[in-house]
């Protein structure tokens, strides 16, 4: 029903900055309004944990490992969410996936999509 695409991961040095996208289409309908949208992430032996998140009144919500050197921001005209990561460290390192919460369709279907993930890998 819903595509979230994700783009912007690579490898980078420690240290380094990327910027992550994810846009969000329906594939037969029209996409109404999304609630939250946020990036989780999952490393190699680990469980997928929030990175950030954000309403769409803006209030935003970072897990404490972020420190200060990610930033969430929404395009709400474009259903599109990115993730400005700076001073990446190694063990940042994981497939970030994009989530988009209570998405709602013009055909009246609402539900929660995930994207396909994207790989950040940091250097030492």
């Amino acid at each position: 029903q819903v595509q979230l695409v994700e783009s912007g991961g690579d490898l980078v040095q420690a240290g380094g900055s990327l910027r992550l996208s994810c846009a969000a289409s329906g594939s037969s309908w029209g996409i109404i309004s999304i609630r939250d949208m946020g990036w989780y992430r999952q490393a190699p032996g680990k469980q997928r944990e929030l990175v950030a998140q954000m309403s769409s009144d803006g209030l935003t919500k970072y897990s404490e490992f972020v420190e200060g050197r990610f930033t969430i921001s929404r395009d709400k005209a474009k259903n599109t969410v990115y993730l400005q990561m700076t001073r990446l460290k190694p063990e940042d390192t994981a497939v970030y996936y994009c989530k988009a919460d209570d998405v709602r369709l013009e055909n009246r279907v609402r539900g929660d999509y995930w994207g396909q993930g994207t790989r950040v890998t940091v250097s030492s």
